[in-house]
């Protein structure tokens, strides 16, 4: 049990029973099973896939399974693939020599350069293009690079750790990632996993995230009302570790009071979408389906063809589906002919 004096719990009886481990803070299950995979994934130099929702903290499950053993002192290079560019991403991992595009003045190293003898980190690896999975497969196979405009490759010593938060398996499915790709990848598989699912660290992470924040703000915050507590452990955390931790920053911050409480501890989670449907009749909830989706894909897409991407289909399949329920929503000028 925790302790609690007139309703408040202790944060020092919480902080006395925390663990952390390689960064990692819990005693759950859950997070036990993560710590064994990540020490006994470190001895080796093979390749690594780790994979979980949005903010369960992949990135510090890739740093510790590189820092455990002597590879600490070596490059750790973080690439996050989703945030550069197709047309760049190739010369970021890579590198480039002098004269290899328009604006190339000079030659660069690639990340797998600068990561030699450590770890490169691919984040958000599903979001790489085919092409370019291509050029990864054959790094992955033969442990060389070319940089953009060379006629050398080069040979790197480097362990690769890659993240995603989508499901691999249905985008080979989908045609949408190398299958060859991704059996190189799935060397040896880290299923990280949600906040729902270790629940009882919610506390320790709490006590945490107030002392650091406490400590950034200058403030002496020493309990939490009990009630609190309770709604955080009831809470289903859709944006996991990241949403509980921006949640209690935020409650740092605007506390005035050596207690948090519920006046600054709130949730702001978005909210599930209504299951409604329009009838009992299946086709007509089918097709009304198709319609929504195509709508609110199109609302959120800023270029051509990217509503496809966003719905998980090819830009042909969505042809069909905008000549199939034609009407919907063509004020953006979106067309089956635009997106051949």
């Amino acid at each position: 049990m925790l302790a609690s004096v007139n309703g408040r719990v202790l944060l020092s009886s919480i902080a006395g029973r925390r663990v952390e481990s390689h960064g990692i803070v819990g005693q759950s299950r859950a997070v036990a099973e993560l710590i064994r995979r990540i020490e006994l994934v470190s001895a080796t130099r093979s390749t690594v896939l780790i994979t979980g929702e949005t903010g369960t903290g992949k990135e510090l499950v890739a740093r510790a399974v590189h820092n455990f053993t002597g590879y600490r002192r070596l490059p750790f290079i973080k690439v996050n693939c989703a945030a550069i560019p197709d047309t760049l991403l190739e010369s970021e991992l890579f590198g480039h020599v002098r004269g290899a595009f328009t604006h190339a003045v000079g030659a660069r190293k690639g990340k797998f350069a600068l990561a030699h003898l450590g770890s490169i980190f691919l984040d958000e690896i599903g979001t790489m293009n085919v092409g370019l999975q291509a050029k990864l497969l054959r790094v992955l196979q033969e442990r060389e690079i070319e940089p953009l405009g060379s006629e050398r490759s080069e040979a790197v010593d480097v362990r690769v750790i890659a993240a995603t938060n989508r499901d691999l398996r249905q985008l080979v499915a989908d045609g949408r990632f190398q299958d060859d790709l991704f059996y190189r990848l799935h060397v040896i598989p880290i299923a990280v996993p949600p906040l729902r699912e270790r629940k009882d660290d919610i506390p320790m992470l709490t006590a945490h995230f107030v002392a650091k924040y406490a400590t950034r703000c200058g403030k002496t915050i020493d309990s939490i009302d009990e009630a609190v507590v309770s709604s955080l452990m009831e809470h289903r955390w859709p944006g996991n570790i990241r949403e509980l931790e921006n949640t209690i920053e935020r409650a740092v911050v605007l506390s005035s009071r050596p207690t948090l409480t519920a006046e600054v501890v709130t949730f702001d989670s978005v909210s599930p979408r209504s299951a409604d449907v329009p009838s009992l009749n299946i086709r007509e909830n089918v097709e009304w389906i198709e319609r929504e989706t195509i709508r609110r894909a199109l609302e959120l897409s800023a270029a051509k063809g990217e509503a496809a991407k966003l719905m998980g289909i090819s830009p042909r399949a969505l042809s069909y589906y905008l000549d199939k329920h034609q009407g919907v929503d063509r004020s953006r000028g979106y067309d089956a002919r635009s997106l051949e």
